[in-house]
């Protein structure tokens, strides 16, 4: 059984047979209409969520499916005091396929060793969200024709930005692209991204709290939430919200085939005057997540598996190191009970924590 909790989880060649499956799908969905008749999707929203949510249940209701769930933790046992991994154990009884967004890092993983159906990661905290990552290339593909030979600016929260970090990671495996990573001080990618994923993999890239003066080299432009609810100080927030605001006046001197894109919800990191630019395509983005999210569904329920693919899923070295515990608070391990630590040994014999990739002190 695969689940996709990370974007790692997936090949190359995998990436782009759901890329094209979901252009495919655009083109003809009369053909996919009934293609999961009989099968229901769980929506565990233990978070908000208003796209991510809504667009995988029109995804698995265009695929000819059911969906059950939740859209917040108060409605749950959760609220009760049950386990993650109990809560799982009970839904994967009621559904073929679960889709999950937490506050904590790593909690799609423990859902994936605890159910027996697909798991999908639809965010959990400031880790990762390899959906959006995908309906993120399909965007890049559709809009620019290609996935290789671009310069990307991420700007805005690359601390907590989860979509930033598995989009860094899946744009690692096409050719000839660079990074301009544009935050403030206190927002910077972390080092698990920028050394454990662009650094290892030779790639240039580099680091600027200057939006404007990056902006004329970029061919995409992908802007973020200063996001409040990473947040455990209000006044860091108060004085980080407004950092960057993309307008008209800072796209004048941007390529004319420039991509603005955005995971949305904006506040107003971009203003309203941008939308009817031809090179913002932020909505364009949301409308694609239904395709690719389909695509996915279709994936993880074995529909589309050709022979000889590789599962990514469980290629670490994985280890449980006694005594030791994760110190990343934000870490399922924090709060989920009976949970054995588990630790990734990297290239330099260091270790990092298996559910949230922090670095082991």
């Amino acid at each position: 059984m695969r689940s996709l909790i990370g974007i790692e989880d997936f090949s190359r060649n995998e990436i782009d047979e759901l890329i094209n499956v979901s252009k495919d799908i655009m083109s003809n969905r009369g053909k996919y209409s009934k293609m999961c008749d009989g099968k229901i999707l769980a929506t565990l929203f233990f978070e908000p969520s208003t796209r991510t949510r809504l667009s995988f249940e029109s995804a698995m209701l265009s695929l000819g499916g059911n969906v059950l769930g939740f859209s917040s933790a108060d409605n749950t046992s959760t609220a009760k005091g049950e386990s993650l991994a109990d809560t799982i154990k009970i839904v994967s009884s009621y559904s073929d396929i679960i889709a999950m967004r937490h506050p904590k890092e790593g909690a799609p993983l423990v859902a994936h060793m605890n159910s027996n159906v697909p798991i999908i990661n639809a965010g959990d905290g400031g880790h990762n969200h390899p959906t959006q990552t995908l309906l993120d290339l399909l965007t890049i593909s559709k809009e620019k024709g290609r996935l290789n030979n671009l310069t990307v600016g991420l700007c805005g929260d690359l601390k907590y930005g989860r979509t930033v970090h598995s989009l860094v990671a899946a744009l690692s495996l096409y050719e000839n692209i660079k990074f301009v990573l544009i935050a403030p001080d206190e927002l910077k990618m972390p080092e698990y991204v920028t050394k454990g994923i662009i650094e290892k993999n030779k790639i240039e890239y580099v680091e600027t709290n200057d939006l404007e003066s990056s902006i004329p080299m970029l061919d995409i432009l992908y802007m973020t939430r200063i996001q409040k609810e990473r947040f455990s100080d209000i006044n860091v927030y108060e004085k980080l919200k407004d950092v960057y605001i993309l307008d008209k006046e800072k796209l004048k001197n941007a390529k004319s085939d420039l991509s603005i894109m955005h995971p949305l919800p904006r506040v107003n990191e971009i203003s309203t005057d941008v939308d009817s630019d031809p090179r913002a395509c932020y909505f364009r983005q949301a409308e694609n997540g239904r395709y690719m999210r389909m695509a996915i569904i279709l994936k993880l329920l074995g529909m589309l598996d050709k022979n000889g693919e590789e599962d990514m899923s469980n290629n670490d070295n994985t280890e449980i190191l006694s005594d030791v515990k994760c110190q990343n608070h934000r870490c399922i391990t924090s709060t989920e009970r009976n949970l054995k630590p588990l630790f990734i040994k990297k290239d330099n014999n260091k270790y990092k924590c298996k559910y949230c990739d922090c670095d082991l002190d």
